[in-house]
């Protein structure tokens, strides 16, 4: 993806939100690596360093590694996304709801091979510029009203250029000395949700990149066989921004309370999100793709005020309950889900530091979750992480 996804990070109670930047770039012992499966948009780059720099973040841009083979989004991608969807609006009554940040447009200039990427920024500076004009002029014959600044863009492109020159390596050889030179820990941070992926997702209503665990081989050159462990993280209950099939979206005074308690806006687009009751179906699903070892459930404390909470166990078509997700979104708005009810545990949670200090009635619901799942054979356990607010501190670790 690019910056299209947010994540906000709160460390010592300062909250940072990262859309381009690694979350890891706040750690000043680790070296953060934007892959080529990133596609980047650089004026965003340096706001969001801006914005950062002022809540406190040091020297990131000695921290800061960018893939040469990464594609840069243009200013003209992303207003042809906005474009794209009023068009969608006008023509079929409803839009793909994308945070118009030029995601899709670039990834279609990537596939139609006309795109640009970091490494043709940073060689002749002529030729990027003619691939430049080209790709601007194919766009506005395109779109009639497009009005693109050439000049000025390729200048202040030019800039940006010299900007990031220090950071840029080949981020192939870059991966292969890191996964072959000294012992070292690699976490490779993915964005967005796997029911976003382009492949396994709700399509249409999807990003444009792999969000699933493949994209770790493709995003950055990783062989298979080093990839390790697989960890999702997974809200205890569902959410969702912008349109597409929602089996067990709350309409009504829950989906309210879970969207103001939870604080459900989107960290890009600060849309409101769309709240439910957690839905093993999806879970499961995300599960059968990314192979997880272990799940971090977040925002436990969310639900403490309820009195009782429903989990989503399995979707029913005709009466008949399906093994599978289903790819078609009719089909998928059609679903009957069967929902497991327990009982509430109307406690304060945010305070629990162990997996004891939890009421019976929430670990309860967490076995839960892990008996649908499944766990993995070689662990006791599944659900590795229990999140109960927003810092750091509110993470329970159980294993």
């Amino acid at each position: 993806g690019g910056n299209n996804a947010g994540h906000t990070v709160v460390v010592d109670g300062k909250e940072y939100d990262f859309h381009l930047f690694p979350s890891g770039i706040i750690n000043p012992k680790a070296i953060s690596f934007i892959g080529n499966g990133v596609v980047i948009h650089l004026p965003g780059l340096f706001e969001e360093a801006e914005k950062n720099e002022k809540k406190g973040l040091k020297d990131w841009e000695k921290r800061l590694i960018i893939s040469d083979r990464a594609h840069i989004v243009f200013d003209f991608h992303q207003a042809v996304d906005g474009l794209q969807e009023v068009q969608r609006q006008a023509q079929e009554g409803k839009n793909i709801g994308t945070t118009k940040k030029g995601i899709g447009p670039t990834y279609s200039s990537k596939a139609a091979r006309t795109g640009l990427r970091i490494c043709d920024l940073l060689s002749d500076f002529d030729e990027f510029s003619s691939r430049f004009k080209n790709l601007a002029q194919q766009y506005k014959s395109m779109f009639p009203t497009l009005e693109i600044d050439t000049e000025g863009q390729l200048k202040k492109l030019k800039g940006y250029a010299e900007k990031i020159r220090p950071m840029v390596r080949d981020g192939v050889y870059f991966m292969y000395e890191a996964l072959h030179g000294s012992p070292k820990k690699i976490l490779v941070e993915g964005a967005n949700a796997a029911l976003l992926d382009i492949d396994f997702g709700t399509y249409p209503f999807v990003t444009s990149s792999n969000c699933t665990v493949g994209g770790v081989c493709t995003g950055l050159g990783v062989p298979p066989q080093h990839v390790g462990d697989v960890y999702g993280v997974v809200k205890a209950y569902t959410t969702r921004v912008g349109i597409g099939a929602f089996p067990t979206e709350q309409i009504n005074e829950i989906g309210d309370l879970l969207q103001s308690r939870g604080h459900e806006w989107g960290v890009t687009t600060g849309r409101k999100r769309r709240c439910g009751w957690l839905d093993l179906v999806i879970l499961k699903y995300a599960h059968m793709i990314n192979g997880f070892t272990a799940l971090a459930l977040t925002k436990l404390d969310i639900l403490d005020v309820l009195d009782e909470i429903k989990i989503g166990v399995a979707y029913k078509l005709g009466g008949k309950r399906i093994p599978y997700f289903p790819a078609n979104q009719e089909i998928l708005q059609k679903v009957e889900v069967e929902y497991e009810t327990m009982p509430g545990w109307k406690t304060d949670t945010t305070g629990a530091r162990k997996w004891e200090d939890l009421p019976p009635k929430a670990q309860n619901y967490i076995r839960c979750v892990e008996n649908h799942v499944g766990v993995p054979d070689v662990f006791s356990s599944l659900v590795k992480w229990v999140g109960v607010g927003k810092s750091r501190e509110s993470m329970i670790q159980l294993f």
